[in-house]
C-alpha cells in the first residue's frame, strides 16, 4: 500500500495525478484536516504532526509514503528519513517528498532562470526550494512570497469568493514585479485556485503543480527500487481516512476531483 499525507484536503492534489498513472496499487489518503494548516507552526511542531502521520501509516502496512504537504516535506522531511529509514529499515519501507522533484522540473523548464514561488509560511522560511535549486543550476534566482491565508480559505471552500481572488492578487503582485517566467504552486492546497493564479500571472508564467511531477517522479522511482514496488499491494483499493469530519472531505473529494468515494473513516493521530 501506498499512502499519501497532507495537511488538509491539498494532498489530493496529488494523490489523484498518481492514481491516475498508477492505478494498479492500493491507497490511503490521510489528511490532518483537525490541525490544519501547517504552514503556520514551527519546525519543532510541524515535526511532531507529521512524525505522528507517519506512523500512523505505518501501522496499516503501508510500504512507501508520499509527503504531498509542501511544509511537512521541507520542515520534516529530512529529519524523518534520518530517523525511520535507516539500518534495517532502508530497503523496507520509504519516505518522499514531493520538493525535490519539484525543483528539478522547474529548473529544466524555465528559460530566463527567474521563477517565482509561493507557498506557507513555513515552507518560505525553511528555503528549502532555494537550497534545492541551487544544487542543480547557480544561475537561477528565485523569488518567494508566503501567502498564509489561501490555505484555510480553501479548507473553508472559500477559494472561489472575491475576497480569496482580491487576496491571492495581492500575494502575486511582488512576484509579477519580479518578472518572472514560471511560477511554483509550493502549496498542494493551491492548484484549486490554478485558474486565478494563471489569470493574475498572465500567459507568459507557467504556473508549476506538484502533482503530475510527483507521480512521474514516483513512476521512475518504483522501476528503479524493484526491493520496495515489490512490496506494495496491488489491489485497486481506496482508503481515505481524516482526522476531522469525514462528510467534509467526502463533500469535497466528490465536488473537486470527481471522484466517488465511500464514507472516509474518522482517526486519531496524535498522542493517545
Amino acid at each position: 500500500m501506498i499512502g499519501v499525507f497532507d495537511s488538509g484536503f491539498g494532498g489530493l492534489t496529488v494523490l489523484k495525478p498518481i492514481m491516475d498513472l498508477l492505478p494498479e496499487y492500493d491507497y490511503v489518503y490521510l489528511g490532518d484536516n483537525a490541525r490544519a494548516p501547517y504552514g503556520n507552526h514551527s519546525e519543532k511542531t510541524i515535526r511532531e504532526y507529521t512524525e505522528q502521520a507517519i506512523n500512523h501509516l505505518f501501522g496499516q502496512g503501508v510500504k512507501l509514503i508520499i509527503i504531498a504537504c509542501n511544509t511537512a516535506s521541507t520542515n520534516a522531511l529530512s529529519w524523518l528519513q534520518k530517523e525511520y529509514l535507516d539500518g534495517e529499515n532502508e530497503t523496507e519501507r520509504k519516505i518522499l517528498g514531493v520538493t525535490i522533484p519539484t525543483a528539478e522540473y522547474v529548473v529544466k523548464v524555465s528559460k530566463t532562470k527567474r521563477i517565482g514561488l509561493v507557498g506557507t509560511k513555513a515552507t518560505i522560511n525553511s528555503k528549502k526550494y532555494e537550497a534545492e535549486v541551487a544544487k542543480l543550476s547557480k544561475d537561477i534566482k528565485l523569488y518567494s512570497k508566503a501567502c498564509p491565508l489561501l490555505v484555510p480559505l480553501i479548507e473553508e471552500n472559500w477559494h472561489h469568493r472575491p475576497e480569496a481572488i482580491s487576496i491571492l492578487k495581492k500575494y502575486l503582485r511582488p512576484l509579477k514585479h519580479s518578472n518572472i517566467d514560471t511560477l511554483i504552486l509550493g502549496c498542494t492546497h493551491y492548484p484549486l485556485m490554478y485558474k486565478y493564479f494563471e489569470k493574475h500571472m498572465g500567459k507568459n508564467v507557467t504556473i508549476v503543480q506538484s502533482g503530475v511531477i510527483t507521480a512521474n517522479s514516483l513512476k521512475d522511482y518504483l522501476i528503479r527500487h524493484p526491493e520496495i514496488e515489490s512490496k506494495i499491494t496491488k489491489n485497486k483499493k481506496r482508503k481515505f481516512q481524516t482526522t476531522d469530519c469525514p462528510v467534509s472531505m467526502k463533500n469535497f473529494i466528490e465536488k473537486y476531483f470527481g471522484i466517488m468515494i465511500s464514507r472516509p473513516e474518522k482517526v486519531k493521530i496524535g498522542k493517545k
